[in-house]
């Protein structure tokens, strides 16, 4: 029954999900430049206003340019936005959590966070497969609209021996953007 209810959640979301790309907000959607291409992330204000705000004005100022996908998990996850690069790292600023309906889905991105429910800073990550484990746990802000196929080719590892990972060349609020082309 269980297995039911996430598979209806996860249709009605990306039901949701796909009428909002069909009007694209562009104050409300971000150009992820990676190594391997631009990711476009539609963010979901209505279900994490505090998170998306902040999301936005770390990128506005600049944030997450260069920084790398720190950890990246294979038929998990990829974490990024932590000026350390080993996920020790944030902004200095904590958020109140967050938690919403939103499933855990491939191309969902959530913020990191530390044991305790407001501690999610300036990370965040992208689902490769679906996550429901996770679901109530961790602010679900965007979802992965475009440049999925870019978020897979992230090469995989975490820790001290992760060498050489990829980054986050530019990062931008659509409605900034002064072009449409991806970062080079």
């Amino acid at each position: 029954m269980t297995m039911i209810k996430y598979l209806l959640a996860a249709i009605v979301a990306n039901l949701i999900m796909t009428g909002a790309t069909m009007s694209q907000d562009l104050e409300n959607t971000l150009y992820l430049d990676s190594t391997h291409g631009r990711i476009i992330i539609e963010m979901f204000p209505d279900h994490a206003p505090q998170h998306v705000s902040r999301i936005k004005e770390l990128t506005r100022q600049g944030f997450y340019d260069g920084l790398t996908f720190h950890r990246v998990i294979e038929g998990f996850m990829a974490q990024t936005g932590d000026p350390q690069g080993n996920g020790t790292g944030g902004s200095g600023q904590n958020l109140p959590a967050e938690f919403n309906d939103m499933p855990h889905l491939r191309g969902t991105v959530a913020m990191a966070r530390a044991g305790h429910p407001d501690s999610a800073d300036s990370q965040f990550f992208i689902c490769f497969e679906p996550a429901f484990h996770l679901d109530g746990q961790y602010t679900v802000w965007g979802r992965v609209v475009s440049g999925m196929e870019f978020v897979d080719q992230l090469k995989r590892g975490e820790g001290p021996g992760f060498t050489d990972p990829d980054q986050i060349l530019k990062m931008q609020v659509a409605a900034d953007a002064q072009t449409n082309e991806p970062a080079e």
